[in-house]
């Protein structure tokens, strides 16, 4: 139906495995002035899901393993650098710190969260030079291909950053990941369908499919507060969520069907906030549809995406 990212890891690496959230304490352009102050329209800049930078990666990674103990019996890991940008900073700085992840020995591979325009020549090398050592994928916050949305959540590069980014990335043998929100303010489901064509036509190996939260304290609140648009239904969610993978190629990982807000900020959709009621009615949604990721990809000429909407 579609390729899950617990397939593919247990094909890849012979076990489960677990991702590991950690921080290199950087920033983002789009908070420290170089681009702008308020970051994107989405983001309340709390990094809640990752460890903190205050102590170092060996320390995080037990913290992370610890909350993961229960269930991870005979695992393996993937180091995840998951808050900000965390290729945003000096290479001689950030390689030790991944270096000293990477080099753990049941860490299987190294993921780590950015944007498009943090990867410089610096920092390309020192990816090179980590993917010597074990697999690195780069997780690249896309959001969406339109630039009228681009504008609106302050994503602050155009679309062709992201182009020479996953360019370069597959030049040096890196994975990339590409991250996009369904339901942003003012996208048809059409346009929807559109990045996600997009993103499978750019070659990457894998996708992250979001679900627009609102979350307080950020000036998407506001602007929802304020009765400008609407969050997503669920069904419609997975309605979309379908269309997407529709257009996917099938070889593309699918690393999630939905996004986590920290309940305590979480402002809408409520009802994303009961996961496991979510995860199990895509589940269900999905049987019951018989659809099959890829199913209306094709490539003409290898160069132009042909796709088309079920609505």
């Amino acid at each position: 139906m579609y390729r899950s990212m617990n397939e593919h890891l247990r094909g890849r690496f012979g076990c489960k495995v677990y991702k590991l959230s950690l921080s290199t304490g950087c920033t983002c352009p789009n908070r420290d002035g170089t681009i702008g102050t308020r970051g994107c329209i989405f983001c309340n800049g709390s990094g809640d899901f990752a460890a903190s930078s205050t102590v170092c990666v060996k320390e995080q990674i037990e913290q992370a393993k610890y909350l993961v103990a229960d269930k991870a019996k005979n695992a393996k890991y993937i180091a995840y650098f998951q808050d900000f940008s965390n290729t945003y900073g000096p290479a001689e700085k950030l390689e030790p710190l991944f270096t000293e992840a990477i080099l753990e020995p049941d860490i299987v591979a190294l993921s780590i969260a950015t944007r498009p325009d943090c990867l410089g020549p610096e920092i390309l090398k020192m990816l090179a030079r980590l993917r010597m050592i074990k697999p690195v994928w780069v997780e690249l916050g896309l959001q969406t291909i339109h630039e009228e949305t681009a504008r609106y959540i302050r994503r602050g590069y155009p679309l062709s950053v992201y182009d020479e980014a996953v360019r370069n990335l597959h030049e040096i043998g890196c994975e990339v990941i590409t991250h996009m929100i369904l339901g942003l303010p003012g996208e048809s489901v059409q346009q929807m369908i559109e990045t996600a064509a997009y993103i499978g036509q750019s070659g990457v190996e894998g996708i992250k499919l979001h679900l627009l939260h609102v979350l307080r304290g950020t000036d998407l609140e506001a602007d929802y507060n304020a009765g400008l648009f609407r969050t997503l239904e669920m069904d419609d969610y997975i309605s979309i969520l379908e269309d997407c993978l529709r257009v996917l190629p099938p070889e593309i990982v699918i690393h999630r069907l939905t996004g986590d807000g920290a309940k305590r900020d979480l402002i809408a959709p409520l009802w994303s906030a009961d996961k496991k009621r979510v995860l199990n009615e895509i589940s269900r949604r999905f049987s019951a549809d018989h659809f099959d990721q890829g199913e209306r990809y094709s490539i003409d000429n290898k160069s132009e995406m042909c796709y088309s909407s079920s609505r």
